[in-house]
């Protein structure tokens, strides 16, 4: 069997554009999967069903003020998981107690984390006072199936929406 996808007859990963005939759309991916649940509670083939996100958008959401104080604590706070990790490593394979090995490894890693935090934050010091999540999110989603199926599926989210309770 051929697994290059380079050569014909071999498997694809290339994106390829959705294809199928919308039959419903959302303002969330949470309506849209939902719309996909109510098909599949019906038997309808979900394997025709494609959920597609049309307008795509990247959503940051400020999630704090940063201060050199809130730097420092995350900084010194991911150092103690790292240290603790290689503490638990340099006293399994290392011929020094293993108590001794873990401090060790918590002041060091504890002393890089904020280092490297404090260093970090100065050099963007008063270009990126904040910290913030990043999200990939649609405007729209746009339920498409297959044309032998289509008509069907168009009918039961219908179906759906009647049942839908109102908007106030």
């Amino acid at each position: 069997m051929n697994t290059n996808p380079l050569l014909p007859g071999g498997p694809t990963n290339v994106p390829t554009p959705p294809t199928g005939w919308p039959i419903g759309s959302y303002a969330t991916y949470t309506e849209a999967q939902r719309a996909v649940d109510y098909l599949a509670d019906k038997d309808f083939p979900v394997h025709d069903v494609t959920i597609v996100g049309v307008g795509p958008m990247v959503v940051e959401r400020v999630t704090a003020r940063l201060t050199w104080g809130r730097v420092l604590a995350g900084g010194a706070a991911s150092g103690i998981w790292f240290g603790l990790f290689v503490g638990l490593l340099l006293g399994l394979l290392g011929t020094a107690p293993l108590p001794l090995a873990i401090l060790t490894g918590l002041v060091t890693g504890v002393s890089f984390g904020t280092a490297f935090a404090a260093a970090s934050y100065a050099s963007v010091r008063g270009r990126r006072g904040f910290a913030s999540t990043t999200q990939l999110v649609a405007g729209r989603y746009d339920v498409l199936c297959e044309p032998r199926n289509a008509e069907k599926g168009r009918d039961f989210l219908a179906e759906l929406a009647l049942k839908a309770p109102s908007s106030p």
